[in-house]
């Protein structure tokens, strides 16, 4: 082939604007050695300037006093914005109140409200606390009256896994955003055709609240199986990841280069603003948004 006749060569994210917003989740420590990991991850990924980190709530609320330790710290020694998670397992309104109260005078403006997972003791089945919100709909509703805060909610471009049907959870998150909710994000997926067809079947039902993306790297392919529910596990992306289980730096690198490539799609798309499932790492993270043309900015804090 002739110099002349060969393709022209077009790197794969060559010319990345740069022009996103990004926004990371993190989860609450658990030990000594994972909160060092934990801001050891904040510390890298705060330079990208995120519009908001969200720290997540165990099931059944069992992280509830480490999610706030968490969330205040980041007020007190960062210049991030945090976004509280809270959920409506195992407890009444006066005492999902009295936690709202307490983020409220930390300085915390942003909850992510959730139905959430019930313990292990329920057998997998959400039961409402008999003084409690019995949705994430209701939750959104009395956080409203509580204070002013930003919030958000969850959506499933391939339908939660408790869903009747695709119709009945649509309408959840149209409760949901009817109730005050400020946006929605995604759970992950692997599809953009997906995502997109969940935008435009949002949009037809009334829904014109932003829908960010939620993206998460592939750090383990069993793990990701698991959590996967309704996602759909593409057979590419299956052997892309064949033979790596037990190769944590290759499998790293192939990660990041494949969430890149699905913001990429999201972006021709349309999409500027993603959301990233970190699991407290930020290599990952951090790669991609280099990848996509996000560089680091100066921040006071």
């Amino acid at each position: 082939m002739t110099a002349a006749s060969r393709p022209a060569e077009t790197p794969l994210f060559a010319g990345a604007a740069g022009d996103i917003s990004v926004s990371f989740e993190f989860f609450p420590p658990k030990t000594e050695k994972m909160e060092e990991q934990l801001w050891d991850a904040i510390t890298q990924l705060a330079p990208l300037d995120p519009s908001f980190v969200s720290v997540t709530y165990g099931a059944g609320g069992s992280t509830r006093e480490r999610t706030h330790a968490t969330v205040s710290r980041i007020v007190r020694e960062t210049a991030l914005v945090p976004a509280a998670h809270l959920t409506c397992v195992a407890a009444s309104k006066d005492e999902i109140g009295e936690v709202v109260d307490q983020y409220w005078d930390a300085g915390v403006r942003h909850i992510v409200a959730l139905r959430g997972d019930p313990p292990p003791t329920d057998g997998g089945r959400f039961v409402p606390h008999p003084e409690g919100y019995a949705s994430a709909a209701e939750l959104v509703e009395g956080l409203r009256k509580r204070h002013d805060f930003e919030i958000s909610v969850a959506a499933y471009p391939e339908v939660h896994p408790e869903a009747v049907s695709a119709e009945v959870d649509l309408d959840n998150l149209k409760r949901k955003i009817d109730a005050g909710a400020t946006r929605a994000i995604t759970q992950f997926f692997f599809s953009t055709d997906a995502y997109f067809r969940f935008l435009d079947k949002a949009l037809a039902a009334g829904i014109t609240a932003p829908i960010l993306p939620g993206i998460m790297p592939v750090t383990s392919f069993s793990a990701i199986r698991r959590m996967s529910g309704n996602t759909e596990i593409p057979g590419w992306l299956e052997t892309m990841f064949e033979g790596l289980d037990e190769r944590p730096g290759p499998r790293a690198l192939v990660a990041a280069v494949a969430a890149a490539d699905l913001c990429k799609r999201l972006y021709e798309g349309g999409v500027r603003d993603f959301h990233f499932y970190t699991l407290n790492r930020a290599e990952q993270a951090y790669a991609i948004c280099q990848l996509l043309g996000l560089r680091p900015k100066e921040l006071v804090g």
